[in-house]
């Protein structure tokens, strides 16, 4: 069986090390971008879309919600889960990401016990 597969938009080393780690834990195959626009460049040229994208939304450049908004407006790349992964969850920001077009979103720190679950509920 093949692996499912995660796009992993994150700036920072710590936390990409992090995501990277428990992913592999969980047994997911891993692309990973550091900018917005990196990451709409692995969507639209990979031969196999990844299952789900987890999207820092603090990015150099084009920042992660102007970039869920192009992917959810793209046919090739609209149907893929996307997760904002962000320290910034104050009140109105989870209505904000989900209005660009996050299916959920996942706060930073990270949980690690309950990392990998949180995502498997958008891979059903």
């Amino acid at each position: 069986m093949d692996k499912r597969t995660v796009l992993v938009v994150e700036d920072n080393d710590m936390n990409m090390q992090l995501v990277e780690y428990l992913l592999e834990e969980g047994g997911y195959a891993i692309v990973k971008a550091t900018s917005g626009e990196e990451a709409l460049a692995l969507t639209r040229s990979e031969t196999r879309r990844p299952d789900l994208i987890l999207m820092d939304i603090h990015l150099p450049g084009m920042d992660g919600l102007s970039v869920v908004r192009e992917m959810k407006s793209d046919d090739r790349t609209n149907q893929i889960p996307i997760l904002a992964l962000t320290a910034h969850a104050m009140r109105g920001d989870k209505d904000r990401f989900l209005e660009a077009g996050c299916d959920g979103y996942i706060s930073k720190p990270i949980d690690v016990k309950t990392f990998i679950s949180s995502i498997e509920q958008y891979l059903k």
